[in-house]
Parts: C-alpha cells; sequence; structure tokens
C-alpha cells in the first residue's frame, strides 16, 4: 500500500469530490445578501464571499470535481492515443516508423498553448471541448515515450521468443509488450494529470473554460483579479488549491514510480 503524502492528497481529493453530490452544502450558485458580498474570512464563511456573496469554501469545493474530471478524462485521451500511436511505430515497420515519428514531430514543432487556444477559440467552449483539446494536444511526448520503450522491449529474450512460436504482431504487442509498458504509463499518466490541471485553469481564467453556472478554479482566479487588495481572498485560496493538487499528483507519480520499482520493493540488502 502506498503510504505517501501524494497519495493521501489525491486520495482525499477524489473522495471530496465523490462525496459533494451527497453532502447537504448548499447551493454554490446561489447569490447572497448585499451585505455578504466580498465578506471577508469569519466562522460563517471560512473563506469568505465573493462579489455575488457566494461562498469561497463551497464553490472551492464543487469546483474540485471539474478541475479532477478534466484531468484524468484529458490524460486518458492523451494517454491512450499516445500510446497507440508509440505502439504502432515501435513494432511496425521503419516506413511506418518514420510516418508517424514526422507526425509526432509536426504536432510538438507547434506549441501546445497555440494549439490549446487556436481549438477552444473555434467552437462555444465547454467541458467535453477542453478535455479534448486538452487530451489532443497532450499524446505527442507519450507516443515518443512509449515508442521509445517499444523499441528495447522489441529486443528482448521473451519477444524473439514469443515471434519464434508464431505470434502475430498484435498478439506479442497485447501480450509481452503492453503489459511490461503499464508501469511507464501509469506514472506517465499520474504525472500529467497536474498539467492538465493547471491548462485547463489557464483557459478558465481567459474566459475559455468551463462558462457559468459551471464552476472552476480558473474562473474564481479570473473573477477575484480586479479584487487583489480589497478581497485577496477570491484569489488565494483558488490559486492553493490548484497548487496543492499539482503538488499531489506530481508526488503520487513519484509514489507510484516508487511502488513499482523492484529496487525499493526489495528495500535493499538485509543484514542478518
Amino acid at each position: 500500500m502506498i503510504k505517501r503524502p501524494g497519495f493521501l492528497i489525491s486520495l482525499f481529493l477524489v473522495v471530496l469530490a465523490i462525496l459533494v453530490p451527497l453532502l447537504p452544502l448548499g447551493n454554490p450558485a446561489a447569490l447572497g445578501d448585499a451585505t455578504e458580498r466580498l465578506a471577508s474570512p469569519s466562522f460563517t464563511h471560512l473563506m469568505g464571499t465573493d462579489i455575488h456573496g457566494r461562498d469561497i469554501l463551497l464553490r472551492l469545493v464543487h469546483g474540485s470535481r471539474v478541475s479532477l474530471l478534466v484531468g484524468w478524462v484529458s490524460v486518458l485521451v492523451a494517454v491512450v492515443l499516445g500510446a497507440f500511436v508509440g505502439l504502432a511505430a515501435g513494432l511496425g515497420s521503419p516506413r511506418l516508423d518514420r510516418m508517424l515519428m514526422l507526425l509526432t514531430d509536426l504536432f510538438l514543432a507547434f506549441p501546445r498553448l497555440f494549439l490549446v487556444l487556436l481549438l477552444v477559440s473555434l467552437a462555444r467552449p465547454s467541458l467535453t471541448l477542453v478535455m479534448l483539446v486538452i487530451g489532443l494536444t497532450g499524446w505527442m511526448p507519450v507516443a515518443r515515450l512509449v515508442r521509445a520503450e517499444v523499441l528495447s522491449l522489441r529486443e528482448r529474450e521473451f519477444v524473439h521468443a514469443a515471434r519464434q512460436l508464431g505470434l502475430s504482431s498484435m498478439q506479442v504487442a497485447t501480450r509481452h509488450i503492453l503489459p511490461n509498458l503499464m508501469p511507464t504509463i501509469v506514472v506517465t499518466a499520474a504525472l500529467r494529470v497536474g498539467g492538465a490541471i493547471l491548462t485547463e485553469a489557464f483557459l478558465s481564467f481567459l474566459g475559455l473554460g468551463i462558462q457559468e453556472p459551471g464552476i472552476s478554479w480558473g474562473a474564481m482566479i479570473q473573477q477575484g483579479r480586479d479584487h487583489l487588495l480589497d478581497a485577496w481572498w477570491m484569489t488565494t485560496f483558488p490559486g492553493l488549491a490548484i497548487a496543492l493538487t499539482v503538488i499531489g499528483y506530481n508526488l503520487l507519480a513519484d509514489d507510484i514510480r516508487r511502488a513499482l520499482d523492484p529496487r525499493h520493493q526489495s528495500g535493499g540488502p538485509r543484514n542478518d
């Protein structure tokens, strides 16, 4: 069992996102009274309120669902697409390898942020669009990594033995190559979740992400940028939530890598 800060932070965020709809916390979109607008943190509102009198803590909790959903779904899209391209390039013919890597390099030649802004601006911003755009612009590094691992694995003795037994390339990929790639893929996925959450927050800050009445941490920061001096809590707490989540998933990736590394599992030499 993984017992490290990254795992605990990630587990807390997942449990919080699952329990939010089940808890009687109130409506995060409900407008408060005029006297409650821009209220500073207090026992009534632990993190204060925004310009509409809405509770920051309540909106922060609900916003975690959007951030985690965008993070994992977009990374899933990127990892599945990147793994498919990497496997095809590594196990295919040299011509197919060159074509796929040329396509990968072509996408890598364009700044990812430019691609994200371009694709998002072509349609009406929505949660589904944001997840797809982040995923479809993040598969290239995964494809490169998977291809490099496949080129190494295909020269191993067990792969040569499988080919000698008459297994097809698809059978070799699914039975021998892919299982050995899973630790690398899992660590890569966990490491990229934080980046996806940051990208979503950036898009929402620009008004190209989740739209009202949806709640996004990036949008909360954007709403509070004009009140940095008189209502610092509007930007500080969402910013801290983003930072904590990104750090948590980065630590989780390191925790998983350590857990899957035989050198760490063995615990080192024993002195009896």
